[in-house]
């Protein structure tokens, strides 16, 4: 039965997302029922593609994306795979007309994950772009429920959501993103001389773009507007953690939010988005 087939890919994507994401997950469980199974079949999709470029350190990663890349369009083609996480990710990416230029950034992105960059300005805005923004208006049709005017007139702030999580990311990830996977993601930066001041610059755009992010998140619809709050005030908790930190400690330690704090943010978000209080 195929029916059988494709709830067992999306139960796959499920525990996909809480096996790598307690943060993520919680913000799923934050929205409302028709929404939550889509949404974990967006993250499935993206997380194994990181995993590939982030993780599978002893086997051919570009040969391995390059067929994940394969399958995938072929998944998006024929609407069906043998990969449950793909069979579910073609399922959402038709349900909900998802734009295969996203599809096809966000794995360019992964690509580039694979080689020693030097990221100048440019290189910097495509990855960031290709890695964070289009996840963020991937889900961004499933939160509009696929209504084209309200993504579209939401879809700046969604990217800037999307442009400040990554950042975040990259400040929190800066040590081992170096020692582990060689990157430096920021531009015009010397990271063995990582001054207070480099760091408050990539603050600054970050503060800007949270601003930005927020306002959009406001305008979203009740059924999705908990859930990426909670994601806003997850990140913007940790940024906040992130900023208090000195350059010196953020080399030495991975900033982290914990659970219990996670679990009252979540209750916030819930409170606030019933209230209309954001």
């Amino acid at each position: 039965m195929k029916e059988l087939f494709d709830k067992l890919s999306y139960k796959c994507s499920e525990i996909t997302t809480k096996k790598y994401s307690t943060s993520f997950s919680l913000g799923i469980k934050t929205l409302d029922p028709s929404l939550q199974q889509d949404i974990y079949n967006i993250y499935g999709f993206v997380r194994f593609a990181d995993e590939i470029v982030d993780s599978f350190h002893k086997y051919d990663k570009s040969k391995l994306l390059c067929k994940f890349r394969t399958d995938t369009k072929e998944a998006i083609a024929e609407k069906i795979s043998l990969n449950p996480i793909l069979n579910s990710f073609q399922f959402t990416f038709h349900k909900y007309n998802i734009d295969m230029q996203l599809v096809d950034k966000f794995l360019d992105s992964m690509f580039m994950d694979l080689d020693s960059i030097e990221y100048d300005p440019e290189k910097y805005k495509l990855y960031i772009y290709g890695s964070a923004e289009v996840v963020g208006l991937m889900c961004l049709k499933v939160f509009v429920e696929g209504k084209n005017n309200l993504y579209e007139s939401l879809k700046p702030h969604a990217m800037k959501l999307g442009s400040a999580f990554q950042k975040v990311n990259f400040l929190r990830d800066i040590n081992s993103d170096l020692i582990d996977l060689g990157r430096v993601y920021f531009p015009n930066i010397n990271i063995k001389n990582f001054s207070s001041q480099d760091k408050r610059l990539i603050e600054k755009e970050i503060v800007i773009e949270f601003n930005d992010a927020l306002e959009g998140v406001k305008k979203l619809p009740l059924k999705s507007r908990a859930g990426v709050y909670l994601a806003f005030l997850y990140y913007f908790k940790l940024f906040n953690k992130i900023r208090a930190t000195s350059t010196k400690e953020i080399f030495n330690k991975r900033i982290r939010i914990n659970n219990f704090y996670k679990i009252y943010l979540m209750f916030l978000a819930i409170i606030k988005n019933k209230f209309n209080l954001l």
